[in-house]
C-alpha cells in the first residue's frame, strides 16, 4: 500500500509483517524472496509444536499472524497464540537488502529480551527490554528464557 516506513527498525519490522502476509496469502514466490536460501532456523520446543515449519511447508492451514511485533535493530520479534492457547514467539534476523537470514522459534515460553553492548557485556546500553505478553492473557505459567541481543 501507500504506507511510509522510516528507519532501519521500521523497515525490518515491515519485512517481517510482509512475510506473515505472504504466508497467509500462500504467495510462495514472495516468501522465497524474503527468506535467505540458507535460512538459519533454531527451534526451541517439542517437535509437535513446530508450527512455523508446518506453515511454510503447507502442512498446516492459514494461521492468524502475530498479535505483537517489536524490532530491535536487525532483530524483529513476533508473538502470537495458536490453537489450544499455544503461545509462540519468532525472533527474526533481517539482513542486508531486507532478506531474513535467521529465525529462532519458541513455544510455550516466556521470553525476555535485553540489549547488551559497549565494552561490558553485563550492562544494558540503553535499557531496551522486551517481554512476551500473550502467556499472561492465556493465563499460563511458562518457563522463561532471556535472549540477549
Amino acid at each position: 500500500g501507500g504506507e511510509i516506513v522510516e528507519g532501519p527498525e521500521a523497515k525490518n519490522e515491515a519485512v517481517v509483517r510482509e512475510l506473515y502476509e505472504a504466508i497467509n496469502r500462500r504467495d510462495v514466490a514472495r516468501v522465497h524472496r524474503l527468506l535467505a536460501p540458507d535460512l538459519e532456523w533454531w527451534f526451541h520446543g517439542p517437535p509437535e509444536r513446530q508450527h512455523l515449519r508446518r506453515l511454510l511447508t503447507g502442512e498446516e492451514e492459514e494461521e492468524p499472524g502475530p498479535q505483537e511485533v517489536a524490532a530491535f535493530g536487525s532483530i524483529v520479534l513476533a508473538e502470537g497464540c495458536g490453537p489450544g492457547a499455544v503461545v509462540w514467539i519468532h525472533a527474526w534476523t533481517v539482513g542486508p537488502g531486507g532478506v531474513i537470514t535467521q529465525v529462532r522459534e519458541y513455544f510455550d515460553t516466556s521470553l525476555t529480551v535485553t540489549r547488551f553492548g559497549g565494552d561490558s557485556a553485563l550492562a544494558p546500553t540503553d535499557g531496551s527490554v522486551w517481554e512476551s505478553r500473550l502467556h499472561r492473557r492465556a493465563r499460563k505459567s511458562l518457563p522463561g528464557l532471556l535472549l540477549a541481543i
